[in-house]
């Protein structure tokens, strides 16, 4: 009871000021989430409401509690002078990435859904934090762009060091190329129009939507393309005739797209003995009869 009455009954009190404070906002913030949930079952929705309550909260907690603990201090210019000076040389990393992820929501380098490149590190945005993003890994051990199951937390403050690519934001679209090599003896006119008839199948429908994308980025991104619908091109090569078919396809079916394509073309292939795949071969030579003047 002794130990209870010596407390200093306003350090008490701005403690319970500050618990009541963050407790209120909790409900708040939890009735929200709620309703938000009853009324949309959108992952995407569900967690971009978790997102920025989750700010707004922290937000209205450091506006309502700060006054609180700030009211015995002389000037709060002082104490917040002090303070930055001590965190900028102590939080230094830190506040890096604080600062990166004001760039990354203003900005809008890139947003969770789509996939990156920083760095090493590729794959797609799961996450994005006051501190780090995360991204679900793709390529490493595994080809052709698809996922290792391994997440991997990237800081904030690397948005700033190092190269960063999108692979969906903006164009949505990459371009990809599938290299075909026939021999010399081929028929390579017949092989480069069966190539380009099943690229035109699988990808041909893609071209128009990339042409309205590049119209509406027209203001604001200088990128100009001369052919957007699927193309083969030819090219000799030491052991026969490359024929290399580019096409536009989604970045998360990259591999399934040049999966049914490549099944397309041994299928038709097949179907024309004309055409014969090339390869790496050796060939003999056995000189039968001595030319004059020409000892073994």
């Amino acid at each position: 009871m002794d130990a209870w009455s010596n407390l200093d009954l306003e350090l008490v009190g701005r403690i319970l000021a500050s618990l009541a404070v963050v407790l209120v906002l909790g409900v708040l913030r939890l009735l929200i989430l709620r309703t938000v949930a009853s009324r949309s079952s959108d992952v995407r929705v569900r967690y971009r409401w978790w997102k920025a309550t989750a700010y707004i909260a922290v937000l209205l907690s450091v506006l309502f509690v700060g006054p609180i603990w700030l009211e015995s201090v002389q000037t709060t210019a002082t104490f917040l002078g002090l303070a930055s000076a001590g965190l900028a040389l102590a939080l230094r990393d830190p506040l890096a990435n604080l600062v990166g992820w004001i760039f990354i929501v203003w900005r809008r380098p890139f947003e969770v859904g789509d996939r990156i490149q920083i760095g090493e590190h590729a794959g797609d945005v799961v996450d994005l934090r006051i501190f780090q993003f995360t991204l679900l890994e793709i390529r490493d051990w595994v080809a052709a762009d698809q996922s290792t199951g391994r997440v991997i937390h990237v800081p904030n403050g690397q948005v700033f060091v190092n190269p960063l690519v999108n692979y969906t934001s903006e164009f949505e679209y990459i371009w990809h190329e599938i290299p075909v090599n026939i021999t010399f003896e081929s028929d390579w006119q017949r092989a480069k129009a069966i190539i380009q008839e099943i690229a035109d199948r699988h990808a041909g429908h893609l071209s128009q939507d990339a042409k309205d994308r590049v119209r509406r980025m027209g203001g604001r991104l200088m990128i100009v393309y001369s052919e957007l619908t699927p193309i083969v091109y030819t090219r000799v090569v030491s052991n026969g005739v490359l024929l290399t078919a580019r096409y536009l396809c989604d970045p998360r079916r990259r591999r399934s797209m040049e999966h049914a394509i490549w099944e397309d073309i041994l299928q038709a292939f097949a179907e024309h003995p004309e055409v014969e795949f090339a390869y790496p071969t050796q060939r003999f030579y056995r000189r039968r009869d001595a030319e004059p003047g020409w000892t073994e």
